[in-house]
């Protein structure tokens, strides 16, 4: 889509630039306006003060780049800001106007500027960290507060969904890291398996199979099977591990939970291959698969060259410091 060219003046900032190499002494912490908007922020002083001599002495600037700066805005603007007595100075209407909505986008410059470094902040920051919903009712739960114990003023935002959906968001910016399986491969994302847990074939409690307690997969070959949506990563591995069984599964249903497929093969609709539930479901029984080897591999994922927060290097380095004890016993 072409651009359109617009008949209003353009903001161009030009020379002006130069000018606030007098302010670069100016601490972040004294004003943050100041580094992010600053002809904003100068405006803003100007009209606050009527007086650019006592706005320049706030701003810690000459008193001529202060009063070159409003020239120059109003000259893109096309409108005159203030009405000139000397070096006081009153703001026209078109001034007022324009204070009321600069005074708005400062604070909400400052109030932004606030909230990115809150979430920086080595004892209180913030971590967005994703993760599958089977790892949600024990694992997630225990790391938290294990982290916690020396980190308890960190916070977490928490975002629970299938694999592909958290490595899309995670290429997005949208998470610091993320606990997926399978463990993804690819040039753009940087992947660690932490640990790998062992998959059951679950059955009704009068089903055929009940008494073996071991079986090998190829036995449940005519069996109709629930599953995971498209997507999942259970469900990749599920079709994974059937073909090498030698078959492919007939599916009855294709849900998003575990624990729902669990009460679906309790109500006798199929079969499941699933991790091990956190409390036992009645009307099921959990039987170890010998053959092939049916585990998926939990890791832990982020984007490859993204700069931490200390928050989320602390807790980066905790999981990987959980390496093959990462799941409950």
């Amino acid at each position: 889509m072409a651009h359109q060219h617009s008949s209003k003046p353009r903001l161009s900032l030009g020379s002006y630039e130069k000018d606030i190499r007098y302010a670069r002494d100016i601490s972040y912490e004294e004003d943050i306006r100041l580094l992010l908007a600053p002809r904003l922020a100068y405006f803003e002083a100007v009209a606050r003060h009527e007086h650019v001599t006592r706005a320049a002495h706030e701003l810690s600037v000459p008193q001529s780049t202060l009063s070159r700066a409003m020239v120059r805005l109003e000259a893109d603007l096309g409108v005159a800001l203030f009405a000139r007595r000397g070096r006081s100075v009153s703001l026209t209407p078109a001034g007022r106007t324009f204070l009321s909505t600069v005074e708005r986008a400062l604070t909400e410059v400052e109030r932004a500027a606030d909230s990115v470094r809150a979430d920086a902040d080595p004892a209180s920051g913030r971590i967005t960290f994703g993760f599958l919903h089977t790892l949600g009712s024990e694992t997630v739960p225990g790391l938290i507060r294990a982290f916690r114990a020396d980190h308890p003023k960190v916070r977490f935002q928490l975002v629970q969904n299938y694999g592909e959906a958290m490595i899309k968001r995670l290429r997005a910016g949208e998470l610091d890291l993320c606990l997926t399986s399978p463990v993804p491969d690819a040039p753009d994302l940087v992947a660690r398996r932490l640990d790998e847990q062992r998959l059951r074939l679950v059955v009704p409690d009068d089903h055929r199979l009940v008494g073996r307690r071991r079986v090998r997969l190829a036995e449940a070959a005519d069996e109709t099977f629930v599953t995971l949506e498209p997507g999942y990563g259970l469900r990749r591995i599920t079709d994974d591990l059937c073909a090498e069984a030698g078959f492919t599964p007939r599916i009855a249903f294709e849900g998003e939970e575990a624990e729902t497929l669990r009460g679906l093969v309790a109500a006798g609709l199929g079969v499941a291959l699933l991790p091990p539930p956190a409390v036992a479901r009645p009307g099921v029984v959990e039987l170890a698969v010998t053959a092939p080897r049916a585990v998926r591999e939990i890791g832990v994922a982020w984007l490859d060259g993204q700069q931490d927060t200390a928050p989320v290097a602390a807790f980066k380095q905790f999981l990987l410091a959980r390496r093959g004890r990462l799941l409950p016993e």
